[in-house]
C-alpha cells in the first residue's frame, strides 16, 4: 500500500492573483510546494487560519507612506490569538490601466484599493484631476473584473470605472493595456506584510528580532501613556512603531499596537512585558519574528544577556549572605 502524500501547506491571501500580496507570499513560500487560497478581504484571510481552513495567512500590515493597515492591526488585536511569525518588504508602485483602446482623456472614473489611491493621490491630481476614485476590494479585483468583461463573461454594465490602478505584474496577467507606468507619490514606497498563523513554538533570537504587542492603557489619567512607555525605554528596548487603534468600548479609549526592537527570549523583552501585565489589564503577545532587513539591532550598555545573567548572579550571592 502506497504511503499518500503529506498535505501541503495551505496559505490565505488577498486575491486575486497578481496582487503584491500574492508576491509576498511567492518570497515565503515555492507556490509549488504549497496550496495558495486567494481571499477576498484581508479579514476574511485571518479567519480563515483562525477557522482551521488555512495553516497561515500572509497579510498587509504597514505602508511606509499610508502607515497601518487599521482592518488587520484590528483583527489581530481581538479574537483567537494569532502569531506574526516572518515579516516581508514588497516596494510598491502603480500601473494605471485598462482595456484596451481606452485612452487618458476617456478616464473619469479609476477604481483603486483605498491605500493604492492614498499613494498615488498627488499623482491622480496632477495628471487626472476629473478622475473620481472608485475603492476597489483589492489591487487586483478590478482587473479580474475587466478580464472577464473582455472575455463575454461579465456584462460591461458591471465596470463603475474607466481604469485601474494595479501592481504592474496584473496588467499583462488580465491582459489590459498600459495607460502610465511608475504612478506613485514616492517611487520609495514599501509595503511591509507579515506572515501570520496559529500559535506555537517561539522561534529563537537571531540578534535582529522584533517582538509585536497590543498594550492597553490602565486608566485615563495624565502620564499613564508614558508609565507604559517607560516599561520599555528603561530596558534599552527601541519601538520602530506604535499606533494608536480605539478599544471600541468608549471614546477616548485607546490600545496601542507596538513593535518593539528584542526577542522575547532575551531577558530584557521579557522583563517588559512582566512589567506590562502587571501594569496594563490588556497585553496581547503577538509574536516574535526576524526583521525583514536582518540588521543587528544595538544594544544598549547593561541589556545584554551577560549583563542580566550577571545581575542575576549578584542577587543570588546577596540572598545567600556571600555579597553585599
Amino acid at each position: 500500500m502506497s504511503t499518500p502524500a503529506p498535505a501541503k501547506p495551505r496559505y490565505a491571501y488577498l486575491g486575486p492573483a497578481g496582487t503584491f500580496t500574492e508576491e509576498a507570499l511567492t518570497r515565503v513560500v515555492d507556490p509549488a510546494q504549497a496550496e495558495l487560497l486567494p481571499q477576498v478581504d484581508v479579514i476574511t484571510a485571518i479567519e480563515l487560519v483562525r477557522e482551521g481552513g488555512a495553516d497561515h495567512a500572509v497579510v498587509a500590515i504597514e505602508n511606509s507612506v499610508e502607515g497601518g493597515v487599521t482592518a488587520v492591526l484590528d483583527a489581530l488585536a481581538e479574537g483567537a490569538p494569532l502569531v506574526i511569525q516572518r515579516e516581508i518588504l514588497v516596494p510598491v508602485s502603480f500601473t494605471l490601466a485598462a482595456l484596451p483602446g481606452t485612452t487618458l482623456a476617456d478616464v473619469t472614473r479609476v477604481a483603486a484599493h483605498p491605500h493604492a489611491w492614498a499613494q498615488c493621490r498627488g499623482w491622480m491630481h496632477r495628471r487626472l484631476p476629473q478622475a473620481w476614485h472608485v475603492a476597489a476590494s483589492s489591487n487586483t479585483a478590478p482587473a479580474a473584473l475587466m478580464a472577464r468583461v473582455a472575455q463575454g463573461e461579465a456584462p460591461p454594465e458591471l465596470l463603475d470605472f474607466d481604469a485601474a490602478l494595479l501592481p504592474p505584474a496584473a496588467v499583462s496577467h488580465y491582459g489590459l493595456a498600459t495607460l502610465a507606468s511608475g504612478v506613485a507619490d514616492n517611487l520609495s514606497a514599501v509595503t511591509r506584510f507579515v506572515l501570520i498563523g496559529r500559535p506555537g513554538p517561539v522561534p529563537p533570537p537571531t540578534g535582529a528580532d522584533k517582538t509585536t504587542l497590543v498594550v492597553g492603557l490602565p486608566d485615563e489619567r495624565a502620564g499613564a501613556l508614558l508609565e507604559m512607555l517607560e516599561h520599555f525605554a528603561t530596558r534599552g528596548i527601541n519601538l520602530s512603531r506604535i499606533e494608536s487603534r480605539p478599544s471600541g468600548d468608549g471614546f477616548g479609549r485607546y490600545l496601542f499596537s507596538i513593535d518593539a526592537e528584542a526577542h522575547v527570549a532575551e531577558p530584557r523583552m521579557a522583563e517588559t512585558m512582566v512589567g506590562l501585565h502587571r501594569f496594563s489589564p490588556t497585553v496581547r503577545y503577538l509574536g516574535s519574528y526576524p526583521k525583514a532587513d536582518a540588521v543587528p539591532t544595538p544594544l544598549r550598555p547593561g541589556t545584554a544577556q551577560a549583563d542580566y545573567d550577571s545581575a542575576q548572579d549578584w542577587v543570588a550571592q546577596v540572598q545567600a549572605g556571600r555579597a553585599v
